[in-house]
């Protein structure tokens, strides 16, 4: 049992709950709570290791019964609630090698997510495009980082179904190639409604805060608009992502 919290596994633990750069540093990410080591399990990813402590449920040592060739170790509780990015610690948290799904050859439905700052609405539009259908989700630059514990904890498993990329703006050009580029924008020229959605399409939302890029405002072939009551100032990012993402469906469906 680990009980020193200068252990080098807990010191990587709280490194990687930090600062994107710990991430990037160690292509690794964290996972904490049964549902979500269920749904990287499930994905078969790649994990380095796994820390638990008594509190951790049936559900949870039955699955990690059912691994072979982990690394896993019980920890002292109040040190696992030490290093818990949760409120209610679920008694097991992993450790994960950074992994993403490759983009399908030819895609026809991709999600460039520009400026998303907000942990919470970066990781509902990835769990919203994993269910739409949306064939990749693209972060450029001065997106915030996917795989951060709140992002993954409002992703619900999102992050193991659907392929995650960051770009730069010149990637991002190439790999739109042969598609039309919507900007979701409150002045927008098109109705999302009226706009072609059937064809190879890549869908741009921008940042709550400061809106789209101006390198995402170049890259757009229109601006698409969400009629709303004058009396409505704006909508929050990820509902405005949900509307636009689920038409796309409707639309490829008639």
């Amino acid at each position: 049992m680990i009980t020193s919290p200068q252990n080098p596994k807990l010191k990587l633990v709280r490194s990687l709950q930090g600062r994107a750069k710990a991430r990037h540093k160690e292509n690794a990410f964290l996972v904490e709570g049964v549902r979500l080591f269920e749904e990287s399990v499930k994905a078969k990813s790649k994990i380095l290791f796994v820390l638990y402590d008594r509190s951790l449920s049936e559900r949870g040592r039955e699955l990690l019964n059912s691994l072979e060739d982990i690394d896993i170790e019980e920890v002292d509780g109040a040190l696992l609630k030490s290093i818990s990015d949760t409120e209610t610690s679920q008694g097991i948290l992993a450790v994960l090698a950074n992994s993403p799904l490759p983009i399908p050859d030819s895609p026809d439905f991709l999600l460039i997510l520009d400026q998303i700052r907000d942990p919470g609405n970066l990781g509902t539009l990835i769990r919203t495009a994993a269910a739409a259908g949306v064939d990749a989700v693209i972060l450029p630059p001065n997106t915030t980082d996917a795989f951060g514990p709140k992002v993954l904890r409002a992703g619900m498993g999102a992050h193991f179904r659907i392929p995650i990329i960051t770009m730069n703006w010149d990637a991002i050009k190439d790999r739109v190639q042969g598609l039309t580029v919507y900007l979701a924008e409150m002045e927008g020229d098109v109705a999302y409604t009226e706009a072609n959605l059937k064809e190879g399409c890549a869908l741009i939302i921008g940042g709550e805060a400061e809106g789209a890029s101006k390198s995402a405002r170049d890259l757009a072939d229109a601006e698409i608009y969400i009629s709303m009551k004058d009396e409505t100032e704006s909508l929050n990012a990820a509902v405005a992502g949900a509307i636009v993402l689920f038409e796309v469906g409707r639309q490829r469906k008639k």
